[in-house]
C-alpha cells in the first residue's frame, strides 16, 4: 500500500494557476531587466496544479517557470512559503495550491540560455 509522491524542484504554472504574468513580461525585462527586489514584499499564490505535487520549501528554491502553451519559459527561483495538497471536486485524485516568494529572476540573456538548455525537448520558450 502507498500513496504516490512526487517532489518538484520546478513551479511550472501557467498564467490562470497563478503566473504573474502581469509582471512578469519577456518584452518589458529584455527592454529593462527586472530584478527579484523589485517584488521583495510581495506573496503570489498559485492553485489548481493537477497531482499531489510537493515541492521544496523555504529555504531551498525550486525553478520558477511560465508554460504558454505548451512551451516554458524559465524566469528565475521561487521560494515555496506554503503549499495544500486536496481532493479534487470530483474526488478522482488531487491538486496542489500554495504561495510563494520571487527569490532571483535571470537576467534576459541567461533566461534564454537556461530555458533553452535545461526545459524538456520540444518544449523551450525559444524553439
Amino acid at each position: 500500500m502507498g500513496t504516490p509522491l512526487e517532489l518538484n524542484d520546478t513551479l511550472l504554472l501557467t498564467t490562470e494557476q497563478g503566473f504573474p504574468a502581469d509582471l512578469l513580461d519577456r518584452a518589458r525585462h529584455e527592454q529593462s531587466p527586472l530584478r527579484a527586489e523589485d517584488f521583495a514584499t510581495r506573496l503570489f499564490e498559485f492553485h489548481g496544479k493537477e497531482g499531489a505535487r510537493f515541492f521544496h520549501l523555504a529555504p531551498t528554491r525550486v525553478v520558477l517557470v511560465h508554460k504558454i502553451g505548451e512551451r516554458w519559459l524559465a524566469w528565475g527561483h521561487a521560494l515555496i512559503e506554503e503549499q495544500t495538497i486536496r481532493r479534487t471536486s470530483d474526488g478522482r485524485g488531487y491538486e496542489t495550491a500554495g504561495k510563494f516568494r520571487i527569490a532571483k529572476l535571470f537576467d534576459p540573456r541567461y533566461q534564454e540560455l537556461h530555458t533553452r538548455h535545461e526545459t524538456p525537448p520540444g518544449r523551450s520558450y525559444f524553439g
